[in-house]
């Protein structure tokens, strides 16, 4: 004689045995094709993962082999090193601010075709595009890291919601 452990996996697998669970009224045929949607999702999620990090530390490694260090006079993390996004934001937030402070108040754009400090501006603006689009590398980096996390975490919620064909009911004799 054989009695049936009475727990929630022995239920949910007694149930598979019987075809009154979800595979009933799938059938097998789409609770593989979930499992796999969902094994594709976890793996999607690690190269989210790896590929966000990967350029993170380039960019970090980038900035920082440029040995710029954040302006003594920066609203804030003055004289960190940067290697990172707040710190870039802070290294473009002040060459804005001495570069407007030494044309008055004029853009690159604003001033005269022959005004000497142009080509100062010039730079400057250049300076700060270089440095926003390490800002911007970084927030791609961190939203892929991101989505990853969450790609992988819905594909493994995926794989257990879809029983493997294999799993049978829990008996004991």
């Amino acid at each position: 004689m054989t009695a049936t452990v009475i727990t929630p996996t022995a239920t949910r697998e007694a149930s598979l045995s019987t075809g009154t669970s979800a595979e009933g009224h799938l059938g097998a045929a789409r609770l593989r094709i979930v499992r796999w949607i969902g094994i594709l999702g976890i793996i999607g999620g690690v190269v989210l993962i790896a590929g966000g990090a990967a350029v993170w530390g380039m960019v970090s490694s980038q900035l920082t082999d440029q040995n710029i260090t954040v302006a003594e006079d920066a609203p804030f993390l003055a004289g960190d090193l940067v290697d990172g996004p707040f710190s870039a934001y802070a290294q473009a937030t002040i060459i804005n601010t001495h570069a407007l402070a030494m044309s008055d108040g004029k853009t690159y754009a604003e001033l005269e075709q022959d005004d000497p400090l142009r080509d100062t501006v010039m730079n400057a603006s250049f300076l700060r595009a270089s440095l926003f689009t390490s800002v911007v590398s970084f927030g791609v980096a961190a939203f892929a890291m991101g989505m990853g996390l969450l790609t992988g975490l819905t594909g493994y919620a995926l794989t257990r919601l879809a029983p493997s064909a294999r799993r049978t009911a829990v008996t004991t004799a």
